[in-house]
């Protein structure tokens, strides 16, 4: 352990990730301790940038066990390009949707037609609704503090 070495609580307020999450992380894997002091567990300060990697992963909508294989053996992050372009041609088809409905509601609180029903452009909307193209992607659901 060397004197250089991070408790937890310091961890938690340079990386602004609970203690909680400091633990849960650890007990997937995705962060190691170096030992503790007294009832604290202690981090190498490379945890900081780690911690900032899972997050980017996070913000970019990755799952914590798609995140997990890519810091796997304590080296440095092996991230696939290819994973990098798929997961940005999933945002772009959220974007999309995401695009269409905002427009849509726009529309629709704007629209002159008697009724929402009698809108054409409204109408478009429905029938991408009922074809599923609208509906958000469904993903699994992972149990996670943050």
């Amino acid at each position: 352990m060397a004197a250089a070495d991070l408790d937890i609580a310091e961890v938690a307020r340079r990386s602004g990730a609970p203690a909680s999450t400091l633990r849960f992380y650890e007990a997937k894997g995705l962060i190691v301790s170096t030992g503790r002091r007294g009832l604290r567990r202690l981090f190498d300060p490379s945890v900081l940038e780690r911690l900032a990697l899972i997050s980017l992963g996070r913000t970019a909508g990755f799952t914590l066990d798609e995140i997990a294989p890519m810091l796997a053996g304590g080296g440095a992050p092996r991230i696939e390009r290819e994973r990098l372009r798929a997961k940005a041609d999933e945002l772009d088809a959220v974007i999309q949707r995401l695009v269409t409905m905002r427009e849509s509601l726009r529309h629709a609180a704007n629209c002159e037609a008697a009724s929402y029903m009698a809108c054409p452009h409204f109408r478009r909307l429905l029938r991408l609704a009922e074809a599923g193209k609208l509906a958000p992607e469904r993903r699994p659901f992972v149990a996670s503090p943050v």
